[in-house]
């Protein structure tokens, strides 16, 4: 019985979802909803490309710079066991500043507009 109103409740906010909402769309418009994006966009694109770019290289050395990337650097560890550890790095980096970044600098501002949002709609 339980999933029953369960699975009413998710498709009743489905279509609620689906319909106009101009509440959304006015906050949409506004400048604090393009300056949040604004702030996302300015984080994710300049990281995923530099990610990307720091990935592609160590892909392009593996595959052309051979005597490079074997290298010894210390016993039996080479350059390429080097590069790939700090791919693992990377990742850990990127995620650990991406959610400072969303917390202090993202997030208020959507609290914002979702505490504006729930006022207009009355919840």
């Amino acid at each position: 019985m339980a999933d029953t109103r369960h699975v009413a409740a998710h498709e009743q906010a489905h279509e609620k979802a689906q319909r106009h909402d101009p509440v959304y769309d006015r906050l949409h418009a506004t400048q604090e909803f393009q300056e949040l994006k604004r702030r996302y966009v300015g984080f994710v694109v300049p990281a995923t490309i530099a990610f990307l770019a720091w990935y592609l290289l160590y892909v392009v050395m593996s595959n052309w710079a051979h005597d490079f990337m074997s290298q010894q650097v210390v016993g039996h560890i080479n350059v390429a066991l080097v590069f790939g550890v700090l791919q693992f790095v990377t990742t850990f980096l990127i995620a650990w500043l991406y959610g400072r970044h969303m917390a202090d600098k993202v997030d208020p501002l959507a609290r914002q507009l979702e505490a504006e949002y729930a006022k207009e709609v009355g919840r």
